[in-house]
This record gives C-alpha cells, sequence and structure tokens, in this order.
C-alpha cells in the first residue's frame, strides 16, 4: 500500500516529467533504478546511510547513473536521495507509474523474466493483457533470474503465473 507521502511525491514528479516533455522516458528510468535498488543491499545502505553525507550519496547516484540518463531522471533520484527518501524511492516510483497510466487509461502489468523481453514480445504480451483485462495496458519488464523460464505477470492484485517452475508444480501435483 502506498503511503500519503509517496503519492505526494508521485504527482510532483508527474508533474515536472510533463513539463519537461521526457515523461515516458524518465519514467522507465526511474522504475528501472527502483528496481535495482532493491536488488542490492549495497546500493541500498549507501544511499541510505545517515552517516554519509548528502552530497556524497547524490555523488554517488550521478556516477550510477551519469550520461546514460536523463537529466530529469538524475535530478529526481538525487533529490529523493538528498532528503534522505531512498528507502522510498521504490514506493513512490510505483506510485508515479500507476498515476501515469491512471492518466493515460491503462493499467500497469510488472512482468519478471529471467531475459529482458523484446519490443515485440513486450507489445504482444501487451495485446494478450489487454484482451484479458479490457483495458489497454503499459507492461514494465523487471529481469529476474530467479524466474528459470515464463513469466510472473502482476496487475494489481492479479497474478499470472506462467513459469516453468508453477507447471511443473501443477504436474506434479497432478500426480
Amino acid at each position: 500500500m502506498v503511503d500519503d507521502q509517496a503519492k505526494a511525491y508521485a504527482e510532483a514528479l508527474f508533474a515536472v516529467t510533463r513539463v519537461e516533455g521526457n515523461h515516458e522516458r524518465v519514467e522507465d528510468e526511474l522504475f528501472r533504478f527502483a528496481r535495482a535498488l532493491e536488488a542490492s543491499d549495497e546500493l541500498q545502505a549507501a544511499l541510505a546511510d545517515p552517516l554519509t553525507p548528502a552530497s556524497r550519496r547524490q555523488q554517488i547516484v550521478e556516477d550510477l547513473l551519469g550520461s546514460a540518463a536523463d537529466g530529469t531522471t538524475v535530478g529526481i533520484v538525487s533529490l529523493l536521495v538528498g532528503t534522505g527518501r531512498s528507502k522510498d524511492i521504490p514506493q513512490i516510483v510505483d506510485a508515479f507509474v500507476e498515476r501515469a497510466a491512471r492518466q493515460s487509461g491503462r493499467r500497469v502489468a510488472t512482468v519478471r523474466s529471467a531475459v529482458e523481453l523484446t519490443p515485440d514480445q513486450q507489445q504482444r504480451l501487451a495485446a494478450a493483457l489487454r484482451q484479458s483485462v479490457g483495458h489497454d495496458v503499459t507492461v514494465k519488464v523487471i529481469v529476474d533470474p530467479s524466474v528459470l523460464g515464463g513469466i510472473v505477470t502482476e496487475i494489481g492484485d492479479t497474478v499470472i503465473d506462467g513459469t516453468v517452475r508453477r507447471r511443473l508444480q501443477l504436474l506434479r501435483d497432478a500426480f
């Protein structure tokens, strides 16, 4: 559940990216950064360490994202880290992504896969999900090596587990 502060930050981020005109790129970069942050205990500790000066934590962000990310993305993450909100970045970004999806009349599907999906695969998946849920769907892919094959898709509270592990479990249960 997203708290009110995270929603407020998400609204502010939404307004900034709309004004800057780079909303889709920044949304994708923030989503990827939030997932990388969740996956790395070392990065979480470095960005949340109260003994490290804010300027040093912000420099870590700038070194990580550098010229590979949009300046707006770097600025947003740097601001959140500098104000001591690094632990809240995943929640803020998720609220931001949901806000953007609502604005465009879409739902967000978070897809876990062992490998990156091609744009064509993402489009086909979005089309299939649109048929299933009755809304346009924005697909956000998380590369998760623990998914041995197939994908796990979450849309709101609905989880569709199409992994090889799940299929094997169903077969085992059937026997």
